[in-house]
């Protein structure tokens, strides 16, 4: 379970660095940032976290999670801010990379929020009133908590400047894509991280 976690709070940082980066994809002409992709993986590995941990551990990983990429922004904004020697040459290029906006890292942070307790919220009601495989809980609750991130995202990050709707359903077929994709990780790191039954003592037997 340490390894679902510390590849969660990953995946949430590696994202907000690389979503500086807007990529196309292919053919189809669909813009997204180039994070949307290990940023979907966060859906199912906080299920997965939610099933080992239940909702209030679910809860204080998405909050270590919030705290981390509260620091990891604040040190990026440090980072370009600080005055460099002469002889660097790339400032432009960090503040390009790290100098995202207030209003972008703002979004980010508050759809992250909203979505992450989503998610644990609609896992949570859906294994106590549901039940069935975990996959099922695991596709239903991605389905609702990546449409409300990339809606809150990309509302409050891009409207009046960029076209809204089409960015919206680009990242949340994305994300659901990866989610399909990434159901067999909450099986194999589910398997891998069982406790080992502990060898039975052999019985004596007193005279």
């Amino acid at each position: 379970m340490t390894l679902a976690i510390g590849l969660y709070i990953a995946c949430e940082l590696i994202a907000n660095v690389t979503a500086v980066k807007p990529i196309v994809l292919g053919s189809l002409g669909v813009v997204v940032p180039a994070g949307v992709f290990i940023y979907a993986l966060t859906f199912t590995l906080l299920d997965l976290i939610h099933e080992r941990l239940g909702k209030r551990g679910a809860r204080q990983v998405i909050g270590t999670a919030f705290c981390a990429n509260l620091l990891l922004a604040a040190y990026a904004q440090l980072t370009v801010w600080w005055p460099a020697p002469a002889f660097f040459d790339g400032q432009a290029s960090v503040a390009r990379v790290l100098g995202a906006t207030p209003r972008i890292v703002g979004a980010s942070l508050i759809a992250y929020l909203a979505a992450s307790l989503l998610d644990a919220e609609v896992f949570a009601w859906w294994r106590a009133r549901v039940g069935g495989y975990r996959w099922g809980r695991v596709l239903v609750s991605n389905a609702v908590s990546t449409a409300v991130d990339s809606l809150v995202f990309v509302t409050l990050a891009f409207a009046g400047v960029l076209p809204v709707l089409p960015l919206v359903v680009g990242q949340y077929v994305v994300k659901m894509v990866v989610t399909v994709l990434s159901l067999p990780l909450i099986y194999g790191i589910h398997a891998g991280t069982r406790v080992p039954l502990a060898p039975r003592r052999p019985r004596t037997v007193t005279p």
